[in-house]
C-alpha cells in the first residue's frame, strides 16, 4: 500500500485525530457482515520531530528489518529500545479517529492542530509549525 498527501487535522481535547478517508480505505481490510474487528495501528516517535503511525503490516516489517541488523550494534540497540519502548498500539474508531498517546503528542508538540501525510509506507503527524519550518528548510534541496 502506498500512503501519499498532506491533510491538516484537528485534535480535540481528548487528544483525537481523524485518519483521512483515503488513508483508512487503504489498510481497512472487508468485513463480513456483522464483524466488529477494529483496525490497529501503531504510532511511535518519528524522526525530525514528527511521531509515525504504522499499519500492523508496516510495523511488522520493520521490525523484521531492524531484526536483521547485528544486535551488537550499539546504535542499532539504543534506536530499537527508543523507538519500540515508546511505539503503541492505536485502535481507529468508528468515526475513524485514533486516540493519541499523551506523552507521543507532548513529544511532537501537537496540541489543536497537525498535519497528517502520507508517507510511502507509514503516515507522518507533525504540528503544523513543525512542518512549515521542515518544508521551508528542505524545499530548496528538493532538486538535489
Amino acid at each position: 500500500m502506498l500512503l501519499t498527501g498532506t491533510f491538516k487535522r484537528s485534535i480535540d481535547d481528548k487528544l483525537r485525530l481523524a485518519i483521512p478517508k483515503r488513508f483508512r480505505d487503504s489498510f481497512s481490510t472487508p468485513k463480513t457482515e456483522g464483524d466488529e474487528t477494529a483496525i490497529v495501528l501503531y504510532i511511535a516517535p518519528g524522526t525530525d520531530g514528527s511521531l509515525s503511525l504504522f499499519t500492523e503490516e508496516s510495523f511488522t516489517q520493520l521490525a523484521d528489518q531492524l531484526g536483521q541488523q547485528p544486535s551488537t550494534a550499539k546504535d542499532v540497540r539504543a534506536f530499537s529500545r527508543l523507538f519500540f519502548s515508546r511505539a503503541e498500539g492505536v485502535e481507529v474508531d468508528k468515526q475513524g479517529r485514533i486516540r493519541l498517546p499523551a506523552e507521543l503528542a507532548k513529544l511532537a508538540a501537537l496540541s489543536k492542530e497537525a498535519m497528517l501525510i502520507g508517507v510511502r509506507d507509514r503516515m507522518e503527524i507533525w504540528s503544523v509549525e513543525r512542518w512549515e519550518n521542515y518544508t521551508k528548510a528542505t524545499e530548496e534541496d528538493y532538486d538535489q
